[in-house]
């Protein structure tokens, strides 16, 4: 499943081993976790809703935030890459940003070649938990 701002794919994990695989497969291509939303948590603690589980990571990869920020200054304002993990009606996704799509609106070739990179990676990633139980 594909959206033009999101790659999505549905898991055969729980919700929490695919928040568990997600960050270990950030980790082998070099992503760290900035940010890491409880996005069900909040909402209960704020508005008292309940809410399906849905976590957001802040995932970044410094030699390509920092070949970013060089190529653009005010990128940062697109950083860091959204990953998110989410159950709904009992299946779980797994969603990474498309860094082409987001950056797009900044000409600026430097930077799309980056994003391009970026996206190679987060792609990559989605796909491979996908593939593996």
């Amino acid at each position: 499943m594909t959206q033009s701002y999101g790659y999505k794919k549905e898991v055969a994990l729980t919700f929490e081993d695919a928040v568990a695989k997600t960050k270990e497969e950030l980790a082998k291509e070099k992503f760290g976790i900035l940010t890491e939303i409880d996005v069900k948590a909040t909402l209960k603690k704020k508005l008292d809703v309940n809410f399906d589980n849905y976590i957001i990571l802040g995932a970044c990869n410094p030699p390509f935030a920092y070949k970013a920020l060089q190529a653009e200054r005010d990128i940062g304002l697109l950083l860091p890459c959204n990953v998110i993990v989410y159950e709904q009606e009992g299946k779980v996704f797994v969603s990474a940003i498309v860094p082409s799509v987001a950056m797009g609106m900044i000409e600026n070739d430097a930077l799309n070649d980056i994003a391009v990179e970026v996206e190679k990676k987060l792609k990559k990633i989605v796909d491979f938990i996908s593939k593996n139980k």
